[in-house]
């Protein structure tokens, strides 16, 4: 027994220093994600709060200019979009708008005057990938998840602007990076990474905002900047954004929208 105890002594005395470090990297976590959560609530008072949360649809017109290899690949294309929350998307292209694509559910149409048909499901992947990773989805749905875990990262510089950066993971180990300016607190990047189902490797998908507009109360970015490992591949330039439209009964009826367009 006498000699049991100096040797227990050694151990207690060598674990002390361990469950130390271990608790202070606990406390240094829990106030890291604590800032992470601070940092994102004011993200969401800059851009509105409870008014912003409860938005039920948002429209938007305007142009778009797409890009190959992050250079200009073309003219701009006049369109109208509508998202409403959660998970219904109608896409309309041209001055006649006599292209309409449909993102319901996990489910892609496009009407023309050729009739509907299934968009190709490379391009619907696409669209759901953002829209699931996008500030609306996670601030709704992933925030105030007890499993999500957030991390602040220091601040950063997003063209010019100095900004404070967040990442958040979900339960499902998916992770959505977001940088919002130091002082407005409005969100100027969105970025996420996902693996191709092909080639194994990882994309990284980004949007960037900018040229902020007060809508109804609510900051809105009239200039969407969208990436694709590093390289534009589309540029959104707003003319007319409202919120919380009375829709037409019909409005998300693919075969009402097929009637609609002029054979």
């Amino acid at each position: 027994m006498r000699r049991f105890l100096p040797v227990a002594m050694v151990l207690i005395l060598a674990a002390a220093p361990l469950a130390a470090r271990a608790q202070t990297a606990s406390d240094a976590g829990q106030k890291n994600a604590r800032q992470a959560r601070a940092t994102l609530d004011a993200m969401v008072q800059a851009l509105g709060g409870q008014a912003w949360l409860k938005v039920k649809n948002q429209m938007r017109q305007g142009n778009v200019a797409a890009f190959f290899h992050g250079e200009p690949s073309g003219g701009t294309a006049e369109y109208w979009e509508c998202h409403a929350w959660p998970d219904h998307d109608r896409i309309e292209y041209s001055k006649h708008r006599d292209v309409v694509q449909f993102y319901i559910g996990q489910a892609g149409m496009e009407v023309t005057y050729k009739g509907k048909a299934p968009l190709p499901q490379e391009q619907v992947d696409d669209f759901l990938r953002r829209r699931e990773h996008s500030i609306e989805t996670v601030v709704r749905l992933w925030l105030d998840d007890p499993h999500t875990i957030l991390i602040y990262e220091g601040q950063r510089l997003v063209e010019r602007h100095l900004a404070d950066r967040v990442t958040l993971i979900s339960g499902a180990n998916e992770a959505v990076t977001i940088l919002m300016d130091a002082e407005s607190h409005l969100p100027l990047r969105r970025s996420f990474e996902w693996r191709d189902p092909v080639y194994k490797d990882m994309n990284l998908d980004a949007e960037e905002y900018d040229n902020y507009h007060t809508i109804d109360g609510l900051p809105t970015a009239f200039t969407i900047t969208r990436y694709k490992n590093g390289d534009i591949t589309r540029q959104y330039f707003l003319v007319h954004v409202t919120y919380n439209e009375d829709l037409p009964a019909d409005f998300w009826s693919v075969d009402a929208a097929e009637g609609r367009i002029k054979k």
